[in-house]
């Protein structure tokens, strides 16, 4: 179980993301002081802290410097300051990521997933070696760019991917896809058969700094993915948890 604490003053958004973030893995805890904040940090050990900056008894950037003096718990900016000396000052004093308001809840949640993966323990693999749960991804294969032989080409059908040349074929003709498109294609296949989240898959495509992700982009990815490789029997939707690519 891992533990976030919110802090944020004003109660309803604080409310909405514990909501929205909560869940049998993710116990979310909120507070809206910057003292208030430091006797949580006390009495309870946390995975993660989402920080807003404008707090009503103080900088929320000086309660970053002093929580990263003492522990290494990692924190997410939360935060209406939009400007870049404000996102400068987060990142050097030690933020893990920095999110404006406002801001997508998918995107949220795959920025806090990010970080909450680092946190997980080294475990053996199934070949024998040490791998983090940040490099399995909680047992979903994401080796996008993976410079090795391995997973780099997909062969089914009368389709031919290959990942690293970025060569896509379906029954002979050559098929251009976009970096986002690729993507997606590449974590689908490596897990075929596997229903992936849309949040799994909103994580992996787009947590590369973008600030803003549109709610329906995975959609009309998806969209446009299937329609370009003819991939309507493939490309299967899991109505209300994501989609799998279809093996069989």
């Amino acid at each position: 179980m891992n533990t976030i604490l919110i802090i944020e003053d004003d109660t309803a958004l604080a409310d909405g993301l514990k909501r929205a973030l909560s869940s049998e893995q993710i116990n979310a805890q909120s507070c809206n002081s910057i003292n208030t904040a430091r006797k949580q940090l006390e009495e309870n050990i946390y995975s993660l802290i989402l920080l807003d900056i404008n707090l009503p008894d103080g900088n929320g950037f000086d309660f970053l410097k002093e929580s990263k003096a003492k522990c290494d718990t990692p924190v997410i900016i939360l935060t209406a300051n939009d400007m870049e000396s404000d996102i400068v000052s987060g990142l050097e004093l030690g933020a893990d990521d920095y999110i404006t308001k406002p801001f997508s809840l998918a995107i949220l949640r795959a920025r806090v997933n990010a970080q909450l993966r680092k946190q997980m323990p080294i475990i053996d693999n199934a070949n024998g070696t040490i791998e983090s749960y940040d490099n399995i991804n909680n047992g979903i294969s994401s080796s996008y760019d993976i410079n090795g032989d391995m997973n780099h080409r997909y062969v089914l059908d009368d389709y031919i991917f290959d990942f690293r040349k970025m060569e896509f074929i379906h029954a002979g003709t050559a098929i251009e896809l976009s970096k986002t498109e690729q993507k997606l294609l590449h974590i689908l296949t490596e897990n075929a058969g596997v229903t992936l989240t849309r949040a799994r898959l909103i994580d992996f495509v787009w947590t590369d700094g973008s600030e803003y992700v549109d709610e329906n982009a995975l959609s009309v990815a998806i969209k446009r993915l299937r329609d370009k490789l003819e991939a309507q029997d493939y490309i299967r939707t899991v109505y209300g948890i994501g989609y799998v690519w279809n093996a069989d």
